[in-house]
């Protein structure tokens, strides 16, 4: 089964010289039009939404995008761009995932999962069969909104195996709980829907490794939630409050008097669960002070009034 191949820079709409920032631009603009929370049609929204994640998942990423862009080169090769196997280089099986929210593109590259066996009692994957007979264990990786770390959620995941020898198709399809407070890195445990076993052995287990999805406003570091907040001037200044949303309603914030760019605020126990404990991580705000860049006539003359008026001196005469 060939993977076909995924234009990001298309995806995104930026070109392939489009600089850190504007892929930033470029990702948060379009996951606002298309997050399901918003868009009107929901279920086109949802699959644009894994697309857009899905490319800048590995544009943003520095490393990933270098690999990305001496892959892209290759394609234009006849035949540079055939696919290594998904199955062990054991086993019989190549492996595809549906419903995980990435496409096989990207599991094959860019993923770092393995479809090799590995050992229940060992972090490490190279080829091994934990006892024998028994079908290696796969691992793939799975998208999670922040949505569904906070509230846990139940995804189905459709499994496609297909016998390298014999050619022969088999699809399954399961449910999977994605508990609330979820780790980024986390693998969720799957028994029984590996490769399958040899000589009546049982199957091997499939291990799906959590990625949170980015946000266009939201991000996140354990279970601390992280958002941006724009502040004028005179509100850094002076002080003021603002009610800002948070991933589960909003919060009326205090903004201090002399606020800096790039302080934090934080609000304590309004992040993501954390796990089986039942607490929950922080909400931090950090401001970011913003400058108008066309005034009015009236505007300058009092921002010059400043200037003049002002003791407040930035740097040494």
């Amino acid at each position: 089964m060939s993977v076909q191949f995924k234009d990001y820079y298309s995806t995104l709409g930026i070109a392939r010289d489009a600089s850190d920032a504007e892929i930033k631009k470029a990702f948060r603009k379009l996951a606002r039009k298309y997050h399901p929370d918003v868009a009107k049609d929901k279920a086109s929204a949802e699959e644009k939404f894994k697309e857009i994640n899905e490319a800048n998942e590995v544009l943003s990423d520095p490393e990933k995008r270098k690999q990305y862009d001496r892959l892209g080169a290759d394609w234009q090769n006849q035949g540079a761009y055939q696919q290594s196997p998904h199955g062990t280089q054991e086993g019989d099986e190549e492996f595809h995932f549906g419903g995980t929210g990435f496409s096989d593109f990207f599991e094959q590259y860019f993923s770092g999962a393995s479809r090799y066996g590995f050992s229940q009692d060992s972090s490490t994957t190279t080829p091994n069969r934990t006892r024998p007979g028994r079908g290696h264990d796969i691992e793939g990786d799975i998208l999670v909104t922040l949505d569904e770390v906070m509230l846990g959620a139940i995804r189905t995941i459709s499994l496609q195996s297909v016998n390298r020898q014999s050619g022969k198709t088999d699809t399954q399809s399961f449910k999977v709980r994605i508990p609330p407070g979820v780790s980024d890195g986390r693998r969720i445990r799957v028994p029984g829907h590996g490769e399958t076993g040899h000589d009546g052995a049982s199957a091997g287990d499939l291990y799906l490794r959590v990625r949170h999805a980015a946000h266009p406003d939201f991000s996140s570091r354990e279970a601390d939630v992280f958002r941006e907040l724009n502040i004028a001037p005179w509100e850094a200044v002076l002080g003021s409050e603002a009610v800002v949303q948070s991933l589960d309603g909003p919060i009326k914030l205090r903004i201090p008097a002399s606020a800096e760019n790039g302080q934090q605020l934080r609000v304590r126990s309004r992040g993501l669960p954390k796990g089986k404990s039942g607490g929950r991580g922080d909400f931090h705000v950090v401001l970011n002070i913003q400058f108008p860049t066309i005034l009015l006539e009236e505007e300058r003359l009092l921002w010059e009034k400043l200037r003049d008026t002002s003791t407040f001196r930035p740097r040494p005469a």
